[in-house]
């Protein structure tokens, strides 16, 4: 079993802190980052099939599933400019016969929720200065 409080009030911090003090022992306490939500992922699916559908990486087209792999790699790289990586932030391998290079740890369905929000942003950015005209 499991309680999640979201501290988005002095009552809900309350009710933590209170929850904290009754826990049985041995129970233990995590403080994280709230999840995205599936409005970030609506929005940003149905974005980065636009920008598939409007933007072309080395002459040709891509679908939207390998689009969105690129384009996470490139927010992933810009994150870590910025000094924000990822809080699961992505790695390359050689693949096992050596012959290609595998990109390994990044995922959308990660993402915290200000992640998601700055994925979006991103996205925005990406494919105006691209020419992409976003329908929503």
């Amino acid at each position: 079993m499991s309680r999640p409080f979201f501290l988005v009030h002095a009552e809900a911090r309350r009710n933590a802190a209170a929850f904290c003090m009754e826990a049985p022992t041995g129970w233990m306490v995590l403080f994280s980052e709230p999840p995205k939500h599936r409005g970030h992922e609506k929005k940003y699916h149905a974005m980065i099939g636009e920008i598939a559908a409007m933007v072309e990486h080395i002459g040709r087209q891509w679908d939207a599933d390998d689009m969105k792999r690129l384009l996470v790699d490139e927010f992933a790289d810009e994150m870590r400019c910025a000094g924000t990586p990822l809080h699961h932030d992505g790695r390359v391998a050689p693949s096992l016969d050596g012959r290609r290079t595998v990109q390994l740890g990044m995922q959308t369905a990660e993402f915290t929720a200000n992640e998601a929000q700055q994925f979006i942003e991103f996205l925005y950015a990406f494919g105006t200065i691209r020419g992409v005209e976003f329908k929503k």
